[in-house]
């Protein structure tokens, strides 16, 4: 019997919304387009108010729009910050923050087939812990500068290359990632790249940048 680990799995992408969406009809149609333009493996819903903080009737108003329609497409839907909105809207699962809600926590309250991930920054202590107490998924980054998200700090490539190969709960880059950078990350061990703005403000489009993305994972899948 072979001791080897097997082989790493595609990229895949997963998107993550705008931090705040005007026309929730508008931003439903250009998801549609997105997500018939190429393989994504998730949808998280991160709506932020002017404070910093989850808008928790934003993302009801995005939820109840867009969660049944990612869902029928194959796209697992995860709201950001709240275990608890994400059992009331029918969401897949959570992304827990680096200050939020305990992954064990979470778990208790959405049960074992909720995906529940969490953020570990550039800590690979911070994600072995996560790993050990149930996480689904880490997230690493920020890769590279971003204007999404405050209070990011740098990740570097070696993370997500050492975290490959010592373990088996996946991991995802994140931070100011676009077409144009993501093929490193991609090289180094990202299972999933974790986009926003590199996605809806594509020059061409989300859906471009949809097959764009997927052209890169098909080129470097392993």
């Amino acid at each position: 019997m072979s001791d080897k680990a097997p082989p790493r799995a595609r990229t895949r992408l997963y998107l993550i919304t705008p931090p705040q969406i005007g026309d929730v009809q508008a931003f439903g149609k250009s998801l549609e387009d997105a997500l018939r333009a190429g393989d994504v493996a998730s949808l998280q819903l991160r709506l932020k108010g002017q404070d910093g903080m989850i808008d928790m009737q934003a993302t009801r108003n995005v939820g109840r729009a867009v969660i049944a329609m990612a869902q029928e497409a194959g796209v697992a839907v995860l709201i950001n910050d709240s275990a608890e909105l994400a059992q009331e809207l029918g969401a897949d699962g959570v992304h827990v923050g680096w200050d939020d809600m305990p992954v064990k926590t979470a778990r208790k309250l959405l049960g074992p087939d909720a995906i529940i991930g969490a953020t570990a920054k550039n800590s690979y202590h911070r994600a072995m812990q996560a790993g050990e107490d149930g996480a689904d998924y880490v997230a690493f980054g920020a890769f590279y500068p971003t204007a999404t998200k405050e209070g990011t700090v740098p990740a570097e490539l070696e993370l997500l290359e050492v975290w490959q190969a010592a373990m088996l709960v996946p991991c995802v880059a994140i931070g100011g990632i676009t077409v144009a950078n993501a093929a490193p990350l991609v090289t180094a061990g990202a299972d999933f790249l974790a986009v926003s703005s590199g996605v809806w403000n594509h020059e061409e489009g989300p859906a471009a940048a949809v097959r764009a993305f997927n052209a890169i994972f098909d080129e470097l899948a392993p």
